[in-house]
């Protein structure tokens, strides 16, 4: 099968540091190349990839020095690369979320979009009512709930490549772990608390966006002078396993319907356990009392770091194995192609359903 992947032109592929959409992107091509496809991914220049490379922009925007610079002009000039090659391929797989929908409405039945964010937003009904014809993939089951009527394909969970990701089984650090966004949906400042509640160290690794600066300013930095909270900053995946392997577990205290949450399943390739506050995707990706424990309240969430120490590593791993690698994403996408091609109904689902 000859498939076309569009990646977000935002970060690199895959991202130099923090990033969701454009790693995924990333080993899915991989992956589709290792299954024996043929596959082009159009991103920026400097992506690293298995798969054939169309350079759409000279660099991710984000890296990008210039000071001033146009994300939309960027990606209608990719967008609109990838509709004059468009006849190379049988496939055209985008993770733009609904920016392609006016140029390529006439090719709808030969593409597949994956819905990367929130689908909560006021306009969104109505966007995908008039661009009805698009199949789309949602990344779990409860991201597609504000949307019951979309056209949707499937869902298929996000994966790592296992290689990536070495397995710790016995951690040499105390501390507990907070990875991802300086953000008031992503709660770190409750990490923080919660560690001090515990009375057990609390490592931070995170990227502070420039719309999170005040939050940042006011509410977290205050909290980082003490002694058992210490601010890494934002890593690179070098970094990250060792952090997330060696930590006694992983705290993800979202207050948002988060879609996925791939920080979850990083932290389960090293064998760490999540203890996940209840939003968004987190009971689907978390099997209670195997893999971490879903809390609703603080109180909750201390009596699970109080029970991660009883939770078995190697299990984790395997559980994180069998249901989250790049090879089942690429195998789930595979069949959702063939499906699309053949026009056979579409699936409902291919998130296992939790033991």
């Amino acid at each position: 099968m000859n498939i076309a992947q569009i990646a977000p032109l935002c970060e690199a592929v895959p991202p130099k540091l923090y990033g969701g959409t454009e790693r995924v992107v990333a080993h899915l091509c991989n992956s589709l190349t290792e299954l024996g496809h043929e596959v082009t991914l159009f991103a920026a220049a400097d992506a690293c990839t298995n798969a054939k490379l169309v350079a759409v922009r000279d660099q991710p925007i984000r890296l990008d020095r210039a000071p001033l610079k146009s994300e939309l002009a960027a990606h209608l000039v990719a967008l609109a690369e990838v509709r004059r090659r468009s006849g190379q391929f049988d496939v055209l797989h985008f993770h733009l979320d609904m920016l392609h929908f006016p140029m390529f409405e006439s090719l709808a039945q030969k593409t597949v979009t994956t819905l990367h964010g929130r689908l909560d937003l006021k306009d969104l009904p109505g966007l995908y009512s008039r661009w009805h014809r698009y199949g789309l993939v949602s990344i779990s089951d409860n991201q597609r709930l504000p949307l019951p009527g979309a056209h949707w394909l499937g869902t298929v969970p996000h994966g790592l490549p296992p290689a990536r990701y070495r397995f710790t089984e016995h951690p040499t650090g105390r501390y507990l772990a907070f990875l991802g966004r300086v953000s008031p949906e992503k709660r770190p400042n409750v990490a923080v608390d919660l560690a001090l509640r515990a009375c057990v160290p609390l490592r931070v690794a995170a990227k502070v966006d420039p719309a999170d600066a005040v939050f940042f300013e006011k509410i977290m930095r205050p909290m980082l002078i003490h002694p058992l909270i210490e601010f890494v900053g934002e890593i690179d995946d070098e970094r990250k396993g060792d952090f997330l392997g060696n930590a006694r577990a992983l705290l993800f205290p979202i207050d948002w319907p988060e879609p996925f949450g791939l920080v979850m399943i990083e932290a389960m390739a090293c064998g760490t356990p999540v203890i996940a506050w209840n939003c968004g995707a987190v009971p689907e990706i978390i099997d209670e009392g195997v893999t971490g424990f879903v809390v609703s309240s603080e109180q909750e969430a201390l009596t699970a770091i109080a029970r991660v120490a009883q939770l078995d590593r190697r299990r984790i791993r395997a559980t994180f194995e069998r249901r989250f690698t790049a090879s089942t994403m690429a195998r789930a996408y595979v069949e959702l192609y063939t499906q699309l091609l053949s026009a056979v109904p579409p699936v409902v689902s291919f998130a296992e359903p939790l033991a």
